[in-house]
């Protein structure tokens, strides 16, 4: 019975990590593209990272939406499915 909630747990905590991904490596990739822009052309205006960096990950998250709802989703259609299975 334990090992029944483990595994869901892992299953839940590698689902969170593929899915949150891209949206952060997006972010990740563009603030440190404009850190370098930032620093080899001495301008520190920290709303241009900012707003670059929300666009990437609203853009991120345009292109990779379907992908991510249907995976939590279809975790979330087999949790609450076996459910009643773990409690008796």
């Amino acid at each position: 019975m334990e090992n029944v909630f483990i595994s869901a747990s892992q299953e839940a905590l590698i689902l969170t990590v593929l899915v949150s991904g891209p949206p952060i490596l997006a972010a990740l990739v563009i603030g440190l593209t404009l850190a370098i822009v930032q620093a080899l052309t001495q301008i520190q205006e920290q709303t241009l990272s900012m707003a670059a960096k929300i666009v990437a990950v609203f853009g991120v998250l345009y292109l990779a939406g379907y992908w991510m709802a249907s995976h939590i989703s279809r975790f979330a259609y087999v949790i609450f499915s076996e459910f009643p299975k773990w409690i008796h």
